[in-house]
């Protein structure tokens, strides 16, 4: 009962509220108050679902400069509630996200407006250009939020880490902050559409600086990401 009051809450939100707020934004080139509707849905669904967000470690979210955001994926609850913890930047912070999402009605254009970046996975050659986007979107001063596992883990263990999101930082010469979310596993497991009500914690780990870094150095922020994100992760 719980996962139907969620998908219809959250449904009915964006039916109503998405043509206008993009209308709005189409018109007056503002894209504020579609994170402001973006967000409000996202508490809807948190608070319909029962998760209750607990934030540690937020004096490292970068406030004064544009960063890249690096967090664990081992459920389709961490995307939202990573969003939802990084609200104080709106509308300052994207996503750089897969390109299946572009089949979703009406979220599509929104993402399109707020700046998201989709990434082709399968498709190397469209990767780079994507990658590129969203390092010149950096140096805009646009934060991104990443998911460098690519796709969820069955077991919450920490995947391979694909390193575009990496090279863009490091293209930019801007911090990557790892983000470990713990307890999103327990809401909505990987295969499973049910949600469950639970505490989610996010932790913001220290910035790791890529200032004078080359390309070829990627794997060391990689290397210090991961570590990061392995110390902090309980479940």
């Amino acid at each position: 009962m719980r996962t139907l009051a969620t998908l219809a809450g959250v449904s009915l939100y964006v039916l109503l509220v998405a043509p206008p707020s993009l209308l709005w934004t189409v018109l007056s080139r503002d894209v504020r108050f579609l994170y402001v509707c973006g967000g409000g849905g996202v508490r809807l669904g948190l608070w319909l679902a029962g998760i209750k967000v607990v934030m540690r470690g937020e004096q490292h979210i970068q406030r004064a400069t544009s960063a890249v955001y690096a967090a664990n994926h081992a459920s389709n609850i961490e995307p939202p509630v990573l969003f939802h913890a990084l609200r104080s930047l709106y509308p300052q912070v994207a996503v750089l996200y897969k390109a299946e999402l572009r089949k979703i009605p009406l979220l599509v254009w929104v993402f399109d407006c707020a700046g998201f970046v989709p990434l082709e996975r399968a498709n190397p050659g469209q990767s780079l250009p994507a990658v590129n986007r969203a390092s010149d979107a950096l140096k805009a001063g646009k934060s991104f939020m990443i998911f460098p596992e690519g796709t969820r883990s069955k077991t919450g263990a920490l995947l391979p880490f694909k390193k575009g999101g990496f090279v863009m930082a490091i293209a930019a010469q801007v911090p990557v902050v790892p983000v470990a979310i713990s307890g999103a596993r327990q809401a909505m497991r990987k295969g499973s559409p049910l949600v469950w009500p639970t505490t989610v914690t996010v932790e913001f780990a220290p910035p790791v600086p890529t200032t004078g870094l080359l390309f070829t150095q990627r794997d060391e922020v990689i290397t210090q990401v991961r570590a990061a994100l392995e110390a902090r992760l309980t479940t």
